[in-house]
C-alpha cells in the first residue's frame, strides 16, 4: 500500500480536463517535481473511475498545517477499492489485497459497493467473485 510512488489527483469542475492535464505538467510522471521529490501526482478525470452509488457523500476530508488552507477530499476505502477492481488491473489487485489483509477495509462492505455500481452487472459480479477469491485463499471462507 504504501509502494506507489503515484497519487491520482482529479478536480471536482475541471471542464475539458484542463486542470488535470496541468497537474501532468507541472509534477507529473517525469517531471522536476518528481525527480526531486521521487513521487508524482497524476492528473485524472473525474469521468475516469467508476464508483458506487453515494461515493460523494462518503468522500473523506483530510487536511493538515502543513497543507493549509489546502485539503484533499479522498475517496472511502472501500469505494477506492471496488474502483480499482473495476480498472482491473494487476497492480489494482495487489493494491485491494493489502487493503484487506490490512484490514483497511472488510471484504463484506466491499461486497456490498461492488453491488452498488451503476451496470453493467458483470462488473459487480467479478468484483464478487474476486472478493470470494480472496477469502478462499486466505481461509476465511470454505
Amino acid at each position: 500500500m504504501i509502494g506507489s510512488i503515484e497519487a491520482d489527483i482529479t478536480f471536482w469542475d475541471d471542464v475539458g480536463d484542463r486542470e488535470s492535464d496541468a497537474v501532468d505538467g507541472a509534477i507529473g510522471e517525469d517531471s522536476a517535481f518528481h525527480a526531486t521529490n521521487g513521487y508524482y501526482a497524476q492528473g485524472v478525470s473525474i469521468t475516469t473511475a467508476v464508483l458506487p452509488t453515494g461515493w460523494r457523500e462518503r468522500v473523506v476530508v483530510w487536511e493538515s498545517r502543513s497543507s493549509a488552507p489546502g485539503r484533499a477530499h479522498c475517496l472511502e476505502a472501500h469505494d477506492l477499492a471496488v474502483s480499482k477492481l473495476v480498472a482491473a488491473r494487476m497492480k489494482d489487485f495487489e493494491f485491494v489485497t493489502a487493503l484487506l489483509d490490512g484490514g483497511f477495509i472488510s471484504a463484506e462492505t466491499l461486497r456490498e459497493r461492488a453491488r452498488a455500481l451503476p451496470p453493467p452487472g458483470i462488473r459487480t459480479s467479478r468484483i464478487v467473485r474476486w472478493v470470494d477469491g480472496y477469502e478462499r485463499r486466505r481461509g476465511l471462507r470454505p
